[in-house]
């Protein structure tokens, strides 16, 4: 860490990055990234990318890299900080707007604002994607491994019913085996 972390600096952005979070907190990681590897320097990028990928294959909600990247800031009062910053307001904005649409699900807005969301919800997953994958893209030893396990994984979503739940294992293994 090269500087010291303001914990009310780190629910503060996350709180921000709670109301941006269409599709799940997982679609805000770019600019948690910019945010606390580039701008703050408190995570390197090495430690951001394991965060992420300890979180993701660990049992339990998604949300969990979360607390992660806070716990590798501050400890517990950063993952605590993290957690609330990102928890608080999409829980209230997300119930309170589900139970609205539900009441006005026949509305065309409503239709409209929900068939609208899927394809910003999916650039955002893919932006996601792209950053995870950069550093293993830059790594001469692993660039055309993981240009292959993108592509197989691509057309196996496209192609098969395989759930996605099987190839993140596989990929696991692959890497575990130091083939990508």
């Amino acid at each position: 860490m090269n500087t010291p972390v303001d914990l009310f600096s780190l629910f503060l952005h996350f709180l921000t990055l709670s109301l941006l979070s269409i599709g799940g907190a997982i679609t805000t990681v770019p600019e948690m990234h910019r945010f606390l590897v580039d701008k703050t320097g408190w995570l390197s990028d090495t430690n951001f990318t394991a965060s992420i990928a300890l979180a993701q294959a660990a049992p339990g909600p998604n949300i969990l890299f979360v607390a992660v990247l806070g716990w590798n800031v501050a400890g517990a009062a950063g993952a605590g900080a993290a957690m609330a910053g990102i928890m608080l307001p999409s829980s209230v904005l997300t119930l309170t707007a589900t139970r609205w649409a539900r009441a006005n699900r026949e509305h065309i807005a409503v239709r409209a604002f929900s068939a609208g969301m899927m394809p910003l919800t999916l650039g955002l997953i893919i932006a996601t994607g792209w950053l995870l994958a950069l550093p293993f893209l830059r790594a001469d030893e692993h660039r055309w491994g993981t240009l292959a396990l993108i592509a197989v994984t691509v057309l196996l979503t496209l192609k098969t019913r395989l759930g996605l739940v099987w190839m993140v294992l596989a990929g696991g293994v692959l890497g575990a085996l130091g083939l990508v």
